[in-house]
């Protein structure tokens, strides 16, 4: 069993890779030959890129493991708002797959190709991946107001500009949970006076107040995403899981709440942040009191939608594994034939690299290689 999950693993991996290789090339003309031109243009067929890329993962998680994403959503707001408007995503940072069932979410409702977030600016750097949200025009900040407020501001107007809905995705408490920082983020909530929190981190209001003047009037809403897993629940929501095929059952209240609700000044906006944590934090609490995330938190009850897995993920997935075993076969019988022995431990060594790059990514989502940001800030 443990050949046939590295095998799996491999042809993700190499499915992967080469999809988001392309992706790059694909990603690049367009910069050079069509946006030069034709910017409205360039954005949409960017847009088709960036899906292919994104839900190779999406069929991994849905249609491979066969993961359950259970969602509780107005339908009202559903039919009239979701996917038909630019947006910010506010959501919880707590689980190492949070970000996958963001993407999940986002294909559901016809946006997983203009799905955007705040970044860090190292991850520009990162191969393939990293490339693929640089080009998308991701917004990446230094963590240094003064450069990042500048970097906001203009890249705001640039993301929001797009001919098609924007979903943008902020991760307000800078960092994942975990136990130690959510202790820092306890004494640091106490000493000023802030709502007291218990499954998440107190949230970080300067991003969020410095983009609302530019979001005012160009981005209408936003959508605040509740997302849980039950206590105990095995196996465990984690990217390694999704790899080996073993299905995860993810838990998601999501909301529409007009931008106009918030509040103009600073000040008044960044308390407005935190109460509605307090929110978040009850909806949550809730949730893992009673199993439903209306019982207890006075939020209004909204039915369960469960999305089946769309067929478009998984011949986008067979598609690209196709091409790209049809491809490696090739080169290795080939150089075999040849007697091309280079070739043929070259592409030997790009499969063990690929292989090396996921397992990679994986170790790095792991709560525990979690950036200490949150941590050092708390204790400054």
């Amino acid at each position: 069993m443990s050949h046939l999950r590295g095998l799996g693993r491999l042809l993700i991996a190499v499915t992967f890779f080469t999809c988001g290789f392309f992706v790059n090339i694909g990603q690049l003309l367009l910069i050079l030959l069509v946006r030069p031109f034709d910017k409205k243009l360039s954005r949409s067929l960017a847009y088709y890129l960036h899906y292919s890329f994104y839900c190779i993962l999406v069929c991994v998680a849905e249609w491979y493991a066969g993961s359950k994403l259970r969602v509780y959503i107005d339908p009202q707001d559903e039919q009239k708002f979701f996917g038909k408007e630019h947006g910010l995503l506010l959501m919880n940072h707590t689980y190492e797959i949070d970000w996958l069932t963001a993407w999940m979410i986002t294909d559901k409702l016809g946006n997983l190709g203009g799905t955007k977030a705040y970044a860090k600016k190292m991850l520009r750097y990162v191969p393939v991946l990293g490339w693929v949200w640089w080009m998308a025009e991701f917004i990446f900040l230094d963590r240094n107001f003064e450069k990042d407020k500048v970097v906001i501001k203009t890249q705001l107007k640039e993301v929001f500009s797009y001919p098609d809905p924007v979903w943008l995705l902020l991760n307000a408490e800078g960092t994942r949970f975990t136990p130690a920082k959510h202790e820092l983020s306890v004494k640091f909530a106490e000493e000023r006076g802030l709502p007291l929190l218990k499954h998440h981190l107190i949230p970080r209001t300067k991003g969020f107040t410095t983009s609302l003047p530019t979001m005012r009037g160009i981005c209408p809403a936003i959508y605040d995403i509740n997302l849980a897993f039950k206590k105990n629940a095995e196996p465990k929501p984690t990217m390694l899981s999704q790899l080996n095929g073993e299905p995860v059952e993810p838990y998601m209240y999501i909301r529409r709440v007009p931008l106009d609700v918030v509040p103009d000044d600073e000040k008044e906006a960044a308390a407005w942040m935190q109460d509605f944590f307090a929110e978040k934090d009850k909806i949550i609490d809730s949730f893992h009191e009673t199993g439903s995330f209306f019982k207890n938190s006075g939020v209004k009850e909204v039915p369960e939608k469960i999305y089946k897995p769309r067929l478009s993920t998984l011949l986008n997935f067979l598609g690209w594994a196709t091409f790209a075993v049809l491809c490696i076969l090739h080169y290795l019988v080939t150089s075999l034939v040849a007697g091309n022995w280079f070739g043929f431990i070259t592409v030997l060594s790009i499969l063990g690299g690929f292989y090396s790059l996921m397992e990679y990514a994986v170790n790095a989502s792991k709560i525990s290689k979690a950036s200490a940001y949150g941590a050092a800030a708390a204790k400054k």
